[in-house]
């Protein structure tokens, strides 16, 4: 969140371009991470007794045909994804707040002249996507992989950013859209079993992901409408 806000600051008050300080604080993020780790831990790595994110066991659950292996076992941290999708659908279409919000990203001058203040929503809304990302990260290396390393979301991020814009900027279309690249990271591990040992064909399956991504964003899959407002820089009159 302290990162997003520094986002904020250059974005909204400094009026810079969004992709360079965006990209410019990933680097900065992947290596105060990889100091402060090799500061904290040093060759030693993570030690054992480091807390995890525990897995819900639904014991009546894991025992049913299909569901069971689904939703019989699940990390705290996806059960608290449903919950984020339910309630931010439910802030953004049926709120004030949502409302304001997606004025200003709509129409920022107009927002402005019936009062709403452009600055603080968008300061608010910016540092808030910082902390779901967070939440995100905290899954991957805490409640999946147990185990943290440089660079370790491997251009997750950007792949949440290209599920947004598949969902065509609704939140169950970006969490379908989350779950079809996810179902194309897990298809891409799986396949190479069925392969002779040694076979380089395997290794193509990993670009899945990436290239649903590079699908997603050139807008092959049906035309997706951003904000009008967004990535413009607005100065109160």
């Amino acid at each position: 969140m302290t990162l997003a806000f520094i986002h904020a600051v250059f974005t909204i008050h400094l009026r810079a371009d969004q992709i360079v300080i965006g990209t410019a604080i990933n680097f900065l993020a992947v290596g105060t991470t990889g100091y402060l780790f090799t500061d904290i831990y040093g060759e030693r790595g993570i030690p054992p007794d480091v807390p995890t994110i525990p897995d819900i066991s639904l014991g009546g659950l894991k025992d049913v045909y299909f569901i069971g292996p689904i939703f019989g076992n699940l990390n705290l941290m996806i059960w608290l994804s449903f919950a984020v999708l339910v309630l931010s659908w439910i802030v953004m279409f049926k709120t004030p707040v949502g409302l304001r919000l997606r004025a200003v990203g709509e129409h920022p001058r107009a927002a402005d002249t019936v009062g709403i203040s452009v600055y603080l929503t968008r300061y608010l809304a910016v540092t808030t996507s910082g902390g779901l990302a967070a939440l995100g990260g905290a899954y991957l290396t805490l409640g999946f992989i147990h185990n943290f390393d440089q660079n370790i979301t491997g251009g997750r991020g950007f792949i949440a950013l290209a599920a947004l814009i598949f969902g065509k900027w609704r939140p169950f279309g970006a969490f379908a859209a989350a779950l079809l690249f996810g179902f194309s990271s897990a298809l891409g591990d799986r396949l190479p079993s069925y392969f002779a040992a040694g076979s380089s064909v395997p290794q193509l399956f990993n670009i899945l992901p990436y290239l649903l991504t590079l699908i997603a964003v050139a807008g092959v899959i049906g035309r997706s409408i951003p904000p009008a407002a967004i990535g413009r820089p607005y100065t109160k009159q």
